[in-house]
């Protein structure tokens, strides 16, 4: 199933699912005008087909007493396939790396990082990121404040280019 194969009704049930993965089926099936059993067959259908990769509760960081988010810019010594595997796998280990981006360009991967305090971010910064092997520079950017989390994609962008599309 790709994008443009996917119809109306597989994209109104996408956007309700990303705005509320929490509601029941029947509710979905109402919000997107179509019965219980054949929204379900879809919901697991997109599922299978990867539109959808889990459910998730977005956790207030702060209350939950990690009150410091940081970006760090890794620049890297090598960037053979072996090396940019092995960092990632490193990434996925570190609990206090909840996002890894390989980019193009200046930077090798930006990491999006939370911690307690920072004292904690300082630790693992200095002795697990930038002593990690193959790292050749790590650059931090303090978060201040979030002016826009939000998840997913803009299903209004999705609809347009379906609209005007040949």
């Amino acid at each position: 199933m790709s994008p443009h194969k996917l119809d109306a009704i597989d994209r109104m049930i996408l956007a309700e699912l990303q705005a509320d993965g929490r509601m029941t089926n029947v509710e979905l099936a109402k919000r997107v005008g179509i019965s219980a059993p054949p929204c379900l067959r879809r919901v697991r259908t997109l599922e299978e087909a990867g539109y959808i990769r889990g459910y998730h509760a977005k956790v207030d960081a702060r209350r939950l007493g990690f009150e410091v988010q940081v970006f760090a810019m890794v620049g890297l010594v090598s960037q053979a396939e072996a090396d940019l595997v092995a960092f990632e796998e490193r990434c996925r280990a570190w609990p206090l790396v909840r996002e890894c981006h390989m980019l193009n360009g200046e930077v090798d991967f930006l990491l999006k990082c939370v911690a307690p305090d920072l004292s904690t971010f300082q630790n693992f910064l200095t002795e697990q990121l930038t002593a990690a092997e193959n790292v050749a520079s790590v650059k931090t950017s303090l978060v201040i404040r979030d002016a826009k989390d939000e998840p997913g994609v803009p299903f209004d962008v999705l609809e347009a280019r379906v609209n005007t599309a040949p």
